[in-house]
């Protein structure tokens, strides 16, 4: 059976190195250090969005977790989906454009994924957030201009799908649908507090 025992003691590793990640789990004020997983992150053949968000947080979490058996390990993904094809960061400027020419007017489904592994207690549990962001059309604020201006300004290069919504991507959305508001930045922390709560670590200063 696998040791439920309270993980307050044991050390919290965000298995990542994006700043957005780190940002947000700082909310929580509970020390955490940031390590870098390692993960390859290429789509297998025919991997739906959903499943490749899960697969990879999952991954780099447990990528972690073995090299750090005693701590609770969070892992986060999240890709961009179009109509069923998956949308990753853009890395470049011109690939960022073609994503948001490709987005315009459409709503895009972005699945961000974590993941909580405690290796030396046999302890892993993983979710899924789903938010709904329906971009605005060419005349309604994404001509190809607005889309050149706000990645002038952004660079959101390392964003899934060029959305950088806490800064000026917020202009190019018509909508967003979620129930965990910090996924779209990369976190979903409603149910990243959920999975520590279940791994044993103390949230607030209290026991789970």
């Amino acid at each position: 059976m696998p040791d439920l025992s309270p993980s307050l003691s044991r050390p919290l590793i965000l298995a990542s190195t994006s700043r957005y990640r780190r940002e947000l789990l700082e909310r929580l004020r509970l020390p955490f250090t940031a390590v870098s997983p390692e993960v390859d992150e290429t789509p297998h053949a025919g991997e739906a969005p959903r499943d490749l968000a899960l697969r990879l947080a999952r991954a780099k979490a447990q990528a972690v977790a073995a090299r750090h058996p005693e701590a609770v390990v969070i892992g986060s993904d999240q890709v961009a989906d179009l109509h069923g094809v998956p949308l990753g960061k853009p890395l470049t400027h011109d690939r960022a454009v073609l994503q948001l020419r490709q987005m315009r007017g459409e709503t895009v489904v972005f699945h961000t994924a974590v993941a909580v592994v405690c290796q030396g207690r046999q302890w892993a549990q993983s979710d899924v957030a789903e938010i709904r962001v329906r971009f605005r059309n060419e005349a309604g604020g994404m001509s190809d201009a607005e889309i050149e201006a706000y990645l002038q300004a952004e660079r959101p290069y390392d964003c899934a799908g060029s959305a950088k919504s806490e800064g000026l991507g917020i202009c190019l959305l018509e909508e967003i649908v979620n129930d965990d508001p910090t996924a779209l930045i990369g976190l979903p922390l409603i149910r990243t507090c959920r999975l520590l709560r279940a791994a044993g670590v103390h949230l607030l200063g209290t026991q789970a």
